[in-house]
């Protein structure tokens, strides 16, 4: 049967993956410790990053309690405006459905 082979299947390929360790708090550290030194030399470049830091850390994304609370409250317009929808649906189909069907009505 291997003489009746014209091609040669090929080899599967190996993955060689070596995994790092990485400690986000140590990172974490080395960064805050950083931003320390470069606040006290107080270069315009020290007060750039500072500034980004802090739009980084604080602000919207940071403030989970805000978020929670914005998505509360568009919840609650969701869902008030689908409780309008329905009562203005009922309130149109039973005021003037009577009418729509007498006007398609018996004609024959």
């Amino acid at each position: 049967m291997a003489l009746l082979r014209f091609f040669r299947q090929p080899k599967h390929q190996r993955y060689d993956y070596k995994p790092r360790f990485w400690d986000k708090d140590k990172e974490a550290l080395e960064e805050r410790i950083k931003r320390i030194e470069q606040m006290q030399n107080s270069d315009p470049e020290a007060i750039k990053s500072r500034l980004e830091g802090s739009f980084k850390r604080g602000g919207y994304l940071a403030d989970n309690n805000f978020r929670r609370a914005q998505v509360r409250r568009s919840n609650y317009i969701l869902i008030a405006i689908i409780a309008a929808l329905i009562l203005f649906s009922y309130v149109f189909l039973s005021l003037y459905l009577p009418r729509i069907v007498e006007a398609l009505g018996t004609n024959g």
